[in-house]
C-alpha cells in the first residue's frame, strides 16, 4: 500500500547526500581552505554520525513521529546546505590583531548543521520503511534499492549544468546527435568548473525541501517506547563485545577499511579530472561504484555460501588495493572509469557482509548493540580519521598545483593489503552461527566476565561456510 510513498523516500533521502559528495572534494580548495580546514568540513558529517549514534537517534525515534521529524530535519538540514551556495572565498575578520576566516566558519558551521539534522534521517527512513510493511526481510530490500537509483540520479543533471556554454558549437537541427556529443563532451574546466560545482548544493537543497514536504504525505510512524530492560546508552555496552577476539580483529580491520573508503571520494574525482574525464562527467562515472552495487549484492549470498566470511571480506577489502592500484599506475582513461566498477565488490563484499555477519550471529539481544558498533567505524571514526590523511598527504604529494597520484595511491593500497592480511591471518569465528559457543562468549563479554581462553581454542582454525538459510534476505536487507 505505501511502497510507492516508501520508495520516493528513499530515492530523495539519498539524492540529498549524492548530489553534493561527490564534487565538494575538488570545490573546497577553491575557496582557499587548506588541508585541516577542508578535513573538518569533511568531518563535520562524520561529527555528525558520532551524535546520531550515541544520542540524536534514540532520541528522536522515542519521542517524535518519524515522519514529522523527517519533515523537520530536512526543512532545516535544506536551508544549512542551500547557505553553502553563497558562501565565498576571501571572507575575514581582525579579532586582537588575529586574523578570523569567516569563509571556514561560515562553510563549516553550515555544513554541520546540515549534517547533525539530515545524518539521523538515514536511520529514521529506514524505521519508517520498517515500520509499514508488512515483510520487511522481502520488501525492505527493493525499497531500499531506490535510496541507491538517488544517488546515481542525483550525478546526471550535472552531465549538463558543467557543460562550458560558450564553447559549444551553435546549434544545427540537421546535425542534432552531433551537436550533442559536442556540448556533453565540453566540460567546463578550471576555475569556471569550481565556480559551477556549487550548484550541487542548490539541487541537495532543492531534495530536501521535497522530501521536507513529502515526507507530511507519509504514513504516520509513532515514536517507539523504550522497551523494558533497554540499556539506555547500547554503545558503551557494545563496547564490551570488544573481549572477544576474533571481534576485536573485525573492528581494527572495518576502521581501516573505512578509512580507506574515505579516500576513494577525498580524491577521485580530482584524479579522474587529471587523466582526462571532462568536469561534467565526474560524477556519472563515479556513480558507475553505485551501479555495480546493485549487481554486486544479487549474487553476493552466493559467493557468502562458496567462500565463507573470511574469504569474501578480504576479496572486498583487496578491492580497494586493485582500485587504488589502477589508478596509481594505469593513469588512462578508460582503466579509471572501468575500475570504478570494482566499488559495488568493495562495499558489498566487505562492508555489507559485516553486517549480514553481525545479524547472522550475534544473538537478537546483542544485535543492535554490535550493528551500532560498526557503524561507529564505517560511518564516523573510519572517515572521521581517513579524512585528516587524506586531506594532509595531498599536501605531502604535492609539487606546485600538480599532485603526484601515483605517491598518492600507494599510501591506501598499502593500508589495504595490511588490512586484508590481518584479516586472513587472525580472523577466526566460529565455524556457524548456530554454534553454541558463539552466543556464551558474547554474553560472557556483554556481562563484563573475563573472557576464558579455553573457548577460543575449541572454535576452529579457519572460518567454515555461512549458514545458508535467510542469507539472500539479510543481503536484500543491508543493499546499498
Amino acid at each position: 500500500m505505501y511502497r510507492f510513498r516508501l520508495s520516493a523516500m528513499m530515492f530523495l533521502e539519498f539524492f540529498i547526500w549524492g548530489a553534493w559528495l561527490p564534487l565538494i572534494f575538488g570545490y573546497l580548495p577553491s575557496l582557499g581552505f587548506d588541508a585541516v580546514e577542508q578535513a573538518w568540513i569533511i568531518n563535520a558529517f562524520a561529527l555528525a554520525s558520532f551524535t546520531a549514534m550515541f544520542f540524536s537517534t534514540q532520541f528522536a525515534d522515542r519521542n517524535f513521529a518519524a515522519e514529522r521529524f523527517l519533515a523537520v530535519s530536512q526543512l532545516i538540514g535544506g536551508v544549512a546546505i542551500l547557505g553553502l551556495f553563497w558562501v565565498k572565498e576571501g571572507w575575514t575578520t581582525t579579532l586582537l590583531d588575529w586574523q578570523i576566516n569567516l569563509s571556514f566558519w561560515a562553510f563549516f558551521g553550515l555544513m554541520l548543521v546540515h549534517s547533525l539534522f539530515y545524518v539521523p534521517t538515514i536511520s529514521i527512513t529506514n524505521s519508517i520503511a520498517f515500520a509499514n510493511v508488512k515483510d520487511p526481510q522481502r520488501e525492505f530490500g527493493p525499497i531500499r534499492l531506490w535510496g541507491t537509483i538517488g544517488w546515481i540520479a542525483a550525478s546526471w543533471p550535472f552531465v549538463f549544468i558543467l557543460v562550458d556554454w560558450q564553447r559549444v558549437p551553435p546549434f544545427q537541427f540537421d546535425s542534432t546527435i552531433d551537436w550533442l556529443g559536442a556540448a556533453l563532451g565540453t566540460g567546463k574546466t578550471g576555475a569556471a568548473l569550481r565556480d559551477a560545482t556549487r550548484y550541487t548544493f542548490l539541487a541537495s537543497a532543492i531534495a530536501s525541501f521535497v522530501l521536507a514536504a513529502f515526507s507530511l504525505a507519509l504514513p504516520h510512524t509513532p515514536p517507539r517506547p523504550v522497551q523494558a530492560g533497554a540499556e539506555r546508552f547500547a554503545w558503551l555496552e557494545a563496547m564490551k563485545l570488544l573481549r572477544v577476539p576474533f571481534i576485536l580483529v573485525l573492528f581494527l580491520v572495518t576502521f581501516f577499511d573505512a578509512a580507506v573508503h574515505s579516500c576513494y571520494f577525498f580524491w577521485t574525482g580530482r584524479y579522474l579530472e587529471s587523466v582526462g574525464i571532462p568536469g561534467n562527467w565526474v560524477m556519472p562515472v563515479m556513480s558507475i561504484g553505485q551501479i555495480a552495487e546493485i549487481g554486486t549484492m544479487a549474487f553476493l549470498g552466493f559467493c557468502l555460501r562458496k567462500l565463507g566470511w573470511r574469504t569474501t571480506m578480504v576479496i572486498g577489502i583487496l578491492g580497494h588495493a586493485v582500485r587504488f592500484g589502477v589508478f596509481a599506475f594505469w593513469p588512462e582513461p578508460a582503466p579509471a572509469v572501468i575500475v570504478n566498477l570494482l566499488h559495488g565488490i568493495c562495499y558489498a563484499f566487505f562492508f555489507a557482509t559485516v553486517y549480514i555477519f553481525v545479524d547472522e550471529f550475534f544473538p537478537k539481544d546483542a544485535r543492535s548493540s554490535a550493528q551500532g558498533l560498526f557503524n561507529f567505524l564505517i560511518l564516523g571514526l573510519g572517515p572521521f580519521v581517513g579524512n585528516f590523511i587524506w586531506a594532509m598527504l595531498g599536501d605531502v604529494y604535492k609539487a606546485g598545483d600538480v599532485v603526484d597520484f601515483q605517491g598518492l595511491f600507494l599510501v591506501p593500497t598499502g593500508i589495504a593489503l595490511f588490512a586484508a592480511v590481518l584479516l586472513l591471518a587472525f580472523f577466526h569465528p566460529p565455524e556457524r552461527a548456530s554454534d553454541a559457543r558463539m552466543p556464551h562468549q558474547i554474553e560472557e563479554a556483554l556481562a563484563g566476565d573475563a573472557w576464558d581462553d579455553s573457548a577460543q581454542a575449541k572454535a576452529p582454525a579457519i572460518p567454515g561456510e555461512p549458514s545458508s538459510e535467510g542469507i539472500q534476505e539479510r543481503g536484500d536487507r543491508f543493499r546499498e
